[in-house]
């Protein structure tokens, strides 16, 4: 046992004093200690690191809004943060768009001879209002009034003849009539044209359009117009041609023919009942009929005669045909409901 003994000793000795065992066991121990001392470094790294808290998202509340006055929301308006800025601007427009008297002032402005003025005030209630939420305001007699005034002033006394079915000279229209037209379309888009045909859009700007200088060439013309654009001027021409009096005044501007009244077919005055009386034998009597028998129900139904409220509509589908001049195959664009004639 002793043997064994130095003989490891003597082994363990020869290895110490051997320089290549001596020299890979400083380079363990110093790659042990560059390994623990970066983990430790990294360690106190992190603890001292001192890190931001995240931001709280924060809504602006409708008391808030409320409480900011002018010069608050001039001063963010000038904001260097985009966000700050297009918040503020929403909040001036929504207060702008709320306030009855600031919109009738724009409404005021837009009727003004003077053209930059009333360029200015479109602007800006272009930019106050919004299709899906703040429309409405404008669905008012004053509003229209004074879209179909701006109208008016923009007329172009050296407008060429609208006889071109292969150019559109909307595009080349002035910004005026663009952005009145704009609040025109996306207002019949929502309601009907009874307000913008009695604000007399159709006597006032649509008729003095240059659709020619006899009657028979302006109504080509304005049929050709109507066939061949697609633009927002097309849209509200056909809105106002579904309205009676939307169409009456078309008529009475010369711009569509006048229509000839339908005489009632002589066949919807008689009775349905006399009409199948040749295929039912003179001595029926419907008391000896059972319910299910088919000629029990033919009678029941014959005798139905049909409502008022089918005969009206018969009728303003036969008058519907009526809006097609013959100038070009029938489709459905001709096809056009008359609205309920108020009782």
């Amino acid at each position: 046992m002793a043997a064994n003994h130095l003989r490891a000793m003597g082994l363990l000795g020869r290895l110490i004093r051997d320089d290549r065992v001596l020299f890979g066991y400083l380079v363990i121990n110093a790659v042990g200690w560059l390994l623990g001392v970066r983990v430790l470094l990294r360690k106190w790294r992190d603890e001292a690191e001192v890190k931001q808290p995240q931001p709280k998202t924060q809504y602006i509340t409708q008391e808030t809004e409320d409480a900011l006055k002018l010069g608050t929301l001039d001063t963010l308006l000038g904001h260097y943060n985009q966000s700050i800025r297009e918040t503020s601007a929403k909040i001036v427009c929504d207060r702008a768009v709320n306030d009855q008297e600031t919109v009738d002032l724009l409404l005021w402005g837009i009727t003004r001879k003077d053209y930059d003025e009333r360029m200015k005030n479109l602007r800006a209630l272009a930019i106050i209002t919004d299709p899906q939420e703040s429309l409405e305001r404008l669905h008012r007699w004053k509003a229209y009034a004074a879209l179909v005034r701006c109208l008016e002033l923009s007329l172009d006394p050296e407008q060429e003849v609208l006889d071109d079915e292969d150019t559109d000279e909307y595009t080349l229209r002035d910004m005026t009539e663009k952005l009145c037209l704009m609040f025109i379309s996306q207002l019949l888009g929502s309601y009907d044209a009874e307000k913008l045909v009695k604000a007399k859009f159709v006597e006032k700007w649509l008729a003095k359009q240059n659709w020619g200088s006899t009657e028979e060439d302006r109504q080509r013309n304005f049929a050709q117009y109507m066939r061949c654009r697609g633009n927002r001027i097309n849209d509200i021409i056909a809105s106002i041609r579904g309205s009676q009096a939307g169409r009456e005044a078309l008529e009475r501007t010369g711009l569509l023919p006048p229509s000839s009244p339908t005489d009632s077919e002589p066949e919807d005055n008689v009775p349905l009942i006399e009409r199948f009386s040749v295929l039912l034998p003179n001595n029926i009597n419907i008391r000896n009929l059972r319910e299910d028998e088919q000629a029990r129900l033919l009678i029941r139904s014959l005798q139905e005669a049909p409502t008022a409220e089918e005969q009206r509509v018969r009728h303003r589908h036969r008058e519907a045909m009526v809006l097609n001049d013959g100038s070009r195959p029938l489709n459905s664009e001709d096809i056009i409901q008359r609205p309920e004639s108020p009782r």
